[in-house]
């Protein structure tokens, strides 16, 4: 996986969900990041994929080949 897609994920994730957050416990922070990860990869909508989520543009991209 390029570097930079790797970067950029992870700018977002700490932006989004982990900026000025707390967690009582390391258990709450990795659950959070699941839900994140199932947001990130089935909701949200990324212009560079032509508006679709990440599951919906390789579902897509593996119909075509």
């Amino acid at each position: 996986m390029d570097n930079a897609v790797a970067e950029n994920f992870f700018a977002l994730l700490k932006t989004e969900m982990y900026h000025n957050q707390s967690f009582e416990d390391a258990d709450a922070l990795i659950e959070q990041i699941k839900e994140y990860i199932e947001y990130y990869n089935t909701k949200r909508i990324k212009v560079k994929l032509k508006g679709l989520t990440p599951i919906e543009y390789r579902t897509q991209a593996l119909k075509a080949a």
